[in-house]
């Protein structure tokens, strides 16, 4: 199997993972990557955005990673998934996400990279903690923001 994940504190380079995956999977019969990178972003609900910070509980955090990607890959009959998270205090648009896949054709890549990414905001233990002008909000699923109490 053509799969890598991992909890990660730098950028990543795609240049070099596309180099990799389409030099691995062309003779397979590639003939698609798609890849998503989420980022920070700089206002929410309107209110300006400082930081996240994202922590992660190891290994359980990579072992999901794992088993995501691998139960997309054999659902999807891919040819190669890379999953990598960042981990630290991110500043708005900075890289929090990068969700790498080839498959043969446009359509089963497009669809197991929406679903690994859906699954990836629900399953593994990483926690968000969203730093912004009106306080500091644990960010839940999709959109629930929790505001941190004061210790």
């Amino acid at each position: 199997m053509n799969i890598e994940v991992g909890v990660v504190t730098d950028r990543v380079d795609l240049g070099k993972i596309y180099k990799e995956i389409m030099d691995s999977t062309t003779k397979y019969g590639g003939g698609a990557i798609v890849s998503f990178i989420g980022y920070v972003k700089g206002v929410v609900e309107g209110k300006r955005v400082y930081e996240l910070e994202y922590t992660v509980y190891e290994p359980y955090t990579t072992k999901k990673l794992e088993e995501i990607a691998r139960e997309e890959y054999e659902k999807y009959n891919l040819l190669a998934v890379r999953i990598y998270h960042r981990v630290g205090r991110l500043k708005p648009g900075e890289p929090t996400i990068y969700i790498v896949v080839a498959g043969r054709g446009r359509d089963e890549a497009f669809k197991a990279a929406r679903e690994i990414l859906e699954r990836v905001k629900k399953e593994p233990p990483i926690f968000k903690l969203e730093k912004r002008e009106d306080g500091e909000y644990w960010i839940i699923g999709d959109h629930k923001r929790v505001k941190r109490q004061d210790r």
